[in-house]
């Protein structure tokens, strides 16, 4: 008897203490920690589908891939930029000094020079593939008068290379390989005018012989005149860019954050330290295909070599005792030659004379004035004011076709 009331005892005890056990549990589970306070505060108005979302981010990011934006960029176009390698035969001659009979008789013979000697010169250079049939762009300094162009792909394949066209005013080219009917992997061409000085660069090519070279930077500025950076005798506003471009990135891919091509390096200044230059791939797309097509690519020229001119240079030069000329104070473009032969010479126009107005647009720098010839197209009548002698003249010059 005593027994069975002890064990109805002991039963009734645990079951309050596993009463007080659950009661206890459900009020730790129930009351916040200030870490749940705190969310809870921060993500208020949230409903639970999104705070799930929130909560599991953490776990959801350790999957993200860990390839770099760079790394994706270069993978996507990679494969289409090519090396190219180019020979070319020269002939050196003897000095016809040596080859008087004169010097012969008096020298018996002894200075006689062997006949003129060959020699092969070799140059090296990137492009990218813009057409799977076998179409490739490059910088026309890469194949210059190139007897043999070999092109190289990232996968060890080579192609000897057909330069269709090149175009020495904007320093591009377009070759051709035949790839036996085989598609090849192409470039995804960008929109340079929509490009931004901070934009991420990526430089992909061959420097100094170091194939599939990437280099990373930003865009430093845009629309750097050629005759800026040294090279008058060019057609180009330029990518200015921080990546590095060395001899041998020539002809390569400059790309944006999204591996499309934006501009086609080009290393032309060998005392720059930290300053590339890049061809935008916007004026690559107007030519590409008159290049391709072996044609000329027209370049209106008037005829005229120039200075921007502002007040402060004309009182410079108007305070120089030895000045051949005065010139008036004024912005505009001064002609400082006239080349024979030319639409120019052919307008009246004369050393001297400062361009003020272009077809009714006001023109104040050398820069601006070779654009708007440019865009004027070959065979255009223009509408020159100038200032000669201080008065006021209108000029009618008929653009011609630039000879290089």
């Amino acid at each position: 008897m005593r027994l069975r009331k002890f064990s109805q005892t002991i039963t009734k005890i645990t079951s309050q203490l596993l009463a007080i056990f659950i009661v206890f549990t459900l009020i730790v589970t129930c009351v916040p920690t200030p870490q749940a306070m705190a969310a809870s505060r921060l993500f208020q108005g949230l409903s639970n589908p999104q705070l799930l979302a929130l909560q599991t981010a953490p776990e959801n990011l350790n999957t993200r891939s860990s390839n770099s934006f760079v790394t994706e960029a270069v993978n996507k176009v990679g494969l289409a930029v090519v090396r190219i390698d180019t020979e070319r035969l020269i002939t050196r001659p003897t000095n016809p000094l040596l080859e008087d009979p004169f010097f012969d008789r008096f020298f018996g013979g002894e200075l006689r020079m062997p006949p003129s000697s060959k020699e092969l010169l070799k140059g090296q250079g990137s492009g990218f593939i813009i057409d799977s049939k076998g179409i490739i762009l490059t910088n026309a300094h890469v194949v210059d008068k190139a007897d043999k162009v070999t092109v190289s792909l990232n996968d060890g394949r080579q192609f000897t290379g057909e330069v269709k066209g090149t175009d020495e005013v904007t320093d591009l080219a377009v070759v051709e390989v035949d790839t036996k009917g085989e598609n090849l992997p192409i470039a995804t061409l960008g929109n340079s005018d929509l490009v931004q000085v901070g934009d991420w660069a990526i430089a992909v090519g061959n420097p100094l012989g170091f194939n599939n070279t990437v280099t990373l930077g930003i865009i430093s500025t845009l629309k750097r005149p050629s005759s800026a950076v040294g090279i008058p005798d060019k057609r180009l506003d330029f990518i200015q860019t921080d990546a590095a471009i060395n001899p041998g990135n020539s002809g390569g891919p400059l790309l944006n954050d999204r591996g499309e091509v934006i501009g086609i390096n080009t290393a032309i200044r060998a005392d720059a330290m930290g300053i590339g230059f890049a061809i935008p791939i916007n004026k690559a797309k107007e030519i590409k295909d008159i290049l391709a097509r072996g044609q000329q690519v027209p370049h209106p020229f008037v005829g005229i070599q120039m200075i921007t001119l502002t007040p402060e240079v004309a009182k410079q030069n108007n305070s120089d005792p030895n000045s051949v000329l005065i010139l008036p104070e004024v912005n505009g473009v001064l002609v400082t030659k006239v080349l024979s032969g030319t639409a120019a010479e052919k307008s009246g126009m004369r050393i001297g004379d400062v361009i003020l107005e272009i077809d009714n647009q006001s023109i104040i720098s050398a820069e601006q004035l070779q654009r708007k010839v440019e865009d004027s197209g070959v065979g255009q009548k223009l509408q020159f004011k100038i200032l000669r002698n201080g008065r006021q003249q209108e000029l009618f010059v008929v653009s011609g076709q630039m000879n290089y």
